[in-house]
């Protein structure tokens, strides 16, 4: 991103009362065009769960749409879902199953979903329960192109998913899910060792061509140039047997519909060794590298074909394996998901679709009662309020990351049609109130909770060595100040975007003041055109202009 030359802003900041001095430009204006799409703040839904996070027509999930209602509030925008994940690529259609889905779990292969999956007709009920959201629907490819049971379920479900998906609701289809993984999935293989890109390209593409087809003969509106598409390749990552550009230098996109590049994420595995919250999740180099490895890739493909679509993550959370209690179910991991969108969107891409599933535990919310989790709003919904609401409505957002001395901290400068608009601070220095940082027993006494000062020079907002930016003498102009916060980085319940809570036993999802915690705060700009702000060990802080 090019910054142009005017007046610019400098940041300082105070770590544990010592004055560490570093002077990092921030432009007040912007003249690239690096802006996100609407609907940044996302989701993916696992294939199997999709019935559960949305109900039916009889039964429709109201909690959760309550939780997409409270981000469009933020962001103008309701999240686009995309309907996917590794299930997709199990399930075959029975037109005679009474119900949506009849999943059976083989624990050998996965705890967390199943393996052995039938969808009936009723299924697709789920597409009509949430007013005014984009769907994407996957269809199978680890089946369907290599079996004759999931060939047919192509050739059934596609008149269902398109007829379902009319009436606006399309946002574009998915056809298979991390085929880079089909060899060598811990699930088990669905491929030979032989499984390469130009076998791959060659099914894809034969596959897309029969729903094309399908599409034009049940739902020709969704058949035209400026409806139909996918988000592909929908790889796991950049590190398997797959490679995206050698894909699409076989010719992926040789029939350009591929209309956005997806691609999936997770920063480490759950059970990898050496993984905690502080030098995993709350560690912004971690992060960075993860999302650096991303884009290097996508320019790979920009290398290739100057033409390719916008970058997005189609499918990204915390820790694969669907996430580890005491890490990717507290606040920290809150911390997160605002540290990683908003990276994300300083790199360039576009939308992040996080991944949700049933009992999941990285999971936003959990969406109905099961004998494993509650029903419930989890901490990381709060990390997706807090970035929409720190990209807010405007139509034209782009977000800069501000290059900061120390992995656990990190902070941004978002622009609204060129503008300096806000600035989001992410203090991610562990802070643990629990025994063992699982969030369940309380520590008797706690540590005193540290906090960093940090300050802001800003051009536009004062006078300064007599140059006058745009505010009189003598005026103190007010920075609202909003705060992600909880008890500490391992707590899972106490959570509050400023000063309000999403929970589920309050107000199924909506929006309710907790009367505990301070808000209205603001802070003043002085004459020299300086903002400050303190900000607590595990806490994230906003400022808007």
């Amino acid at each position: 991103m090019r910054f142009s030359n005017m007046k610019q802003a400098v940041f300082f900041s105070l770590l544990t009362g010592s004055l560490v001095q570093g002077q990092f430009p921030v432009a007040t204006s912007i003249t690239s065009a690096n802006e996100i799409l609407d609907g940044f703040v996302s989701f993916s839904i696992e294939f199997s769960s999709f019935p559960d996070f949305a109900g039916n027509n009889s039964h429709p999930n109201t909690f959760s749409d309550n939780l997409l209602e409270n981000i469009r509030h933020l962001t103008g925008t309701k999240p686009y879902i995309r309907v996917g994940g590794n299930t997709q690529d199990y399930a075959l259609y029975n037109a005679s199953l009474p119900y949506a889905l009849n999943g059976t779990f083989n624990p050998k292969r996965s705890l967390d979903y199943p393996t052995t999956i039938y969808i009936g007709p009723s299924y697709f009920e789920s597409y009509s329960t949430w007013k005014d959201v984009k769907f994407s629907h996957g269809f199978n490819l680890g089946l369907g192109a290599n079996t004759s049971e999931g060939w047919q379920t192509l050739l059934d479900t596609v008149p269902l998913a398109c007829k379902a998906l009319s009436d606006g609701k399309l946002y574009l289809w998915g056809y298979g899910n991390e085929p880079d993984l089909f060899s060598t999935a811990a699930q088990g293989p669905i491929r030979p060792p032989s499984w390469n890109e130009s076998t791959y390209v060659w099914q894809w593409q034969n596959g897309t061509r029969t729903i094309h087809a399908l599409v034009r003969q049940h739902c020709p509106d969704l058949a035209r140039e400026s409806e139909y598409g996918y988000m592909a390749p929908s790889h796991g990552g950049v590190g398997n047997r797959l490679k995206a550009h050698v894909s699409w230098a076989a010719g992926l996109n040789s029939g350009r519909n591929v209309r956005l590049y997806s691609t999936h994420n997770y920063i480490s595995g759950a059970t990898t060794p050496g993984v905690t919250l502080q030098s995993t999740l709350l560690n912004h180099t971690v992060t960075a590298r993860s999302v650096n490895a991303q884009a290097a890739e996508y320019y790979r493909i920009v290398s290739l074909d100057p033409g390719a679509p916008p970058p997005i993550f189609g499918e990204t959370n915390s820790l694969y394996n669907q996430g580890r209690p005491g890490l990717s179910n507290t606040f920290g991991a809150a911390l997160w998901v605002v540290d990683f969108n908003l990276y994300a969107a300083s790199k360039g891409f576009k939308r992040v679709h996080m991944h949700q599933g049933t009992n999941y535990r990285y999971a936003s919310w959990q969406p109905i009662e099961t004998n494993v989790t509650s029903i419930g709003t989890k901490p990381p919904y709060y990390g997706n309020i807090a970035t929409a609401a720190a990209l807010g409505r405007h139509e034209k957002v782009e977000v800069v990351n501000i290059p900061l001395t120390w992995h656990r901290e990190a902070a941004y400068a978002i622009y609204h049609g060129g503008i300096l608009s806000r600035v989001v601070v992410i203090n991610m220095r562990g802070y643990n109130t629990t025994v063992d940082g699982e969030g369940l027993v309380p520590l008797p006494n706690p540590p005193k909770r540290g906090s960093v000062e940090y300050s802001f020079q800003l051009g536009g907002l004062g006078k300064r060595a007599g140059v006058d930016v745009g505010v009189t003498v003598g005026y103190r102009q007010k920075v609202k100040v909003q705060r992600l916060r909880a008890n500490g980085s391992d707590a899972v319940t106490g959570i509050s975007w400023d000063g309000w809570s999403y929970n589920y036993e309050l107000d199924q999802g909506r929006p309710a003041r907790m009367g505990n915690v301070t808000t209205g705060e603001e802070v003043e700009v002085d004459r020299m055109g300086r903002v400050k702000v303190g900000v607590e060990d595990s806490s994230a802080a906003l400022l808007v202009f």
